[in-house]
């Protein structure tokens, strides 16, 4: 049988610092950028950045991926603090994960609580990227985290796990 590599624990301290940075960092840029928007971008509605391709565009969304389900913002919160809570516990409960995963967990809870905060305060969520070339639904930092995390986390999934259980 072959042991479980771990790595030592100064290490994973200090990727687990990296780790709150990243989800801290997210929800910062997050909040930072949607102020600007409701403060600057709302009273104009548009700015074309590369006119008819991609524009800043000022959205309030209440509804989730898609503006699908919209107006249930209760059910939305409550799904989102159960989802963040089972990312954190699973995130304490070994010290060692893979780093790929711990990023992708950071990612999504940032920007996971990134929207979370505007589903509270406001009752919806503020969009503001607009990639009107192809009509893409409107989006905003928090979702590019949350997507960036699930894109690392179906790596991981696809490419590492499988790795790490043959080596157990």
């Amino acid at each position: 049988m072959g042991r479980a590599k771990t790595r030592p624990h100064f290490i994973v301290g200090r990727c687990f610092m990296l780790w709150v940075i990243i989800i801290l960092f997210a929800i910062a840029l997050d909040r930072v950028v949607k102020i600007w928007a409701v403060s600057s971008l709302a009273p104009i509605g548009e700015i074309p950045v590369i006119k008819g391709v991609f524009h800043l565009y000022y959205a309030e969304n209440t509804g989730a991926a898609f503006s699908i389900l919209r107006g249930q913002q209760k059910l939305f919160i409550v799904v989102t603090i159960v989802g963040l809570a089972v990312l954190v516990w699973i995130m304490f409960k070994r010290k060692d994960w893979h780093p790929l995963l711990m990023w992708a967990f950071s990612c999504i809870i940032g920007g996971g609580i990134g929207n979370l905060i505007d589903r509270i305060r406001l009752g919806y969520v503020v969009d503001y990227f607009y990639i009107k070339l192809i009509n893409f639904p409107v989006f905003n930092i928090a979702d590019l985290f949350v997507s960036a995390g699930a894109v690392l986390l179906f790596i991981y999934l696809l490419f590492i796990h499988k790795e790490e259980k043959s080596d157990e």
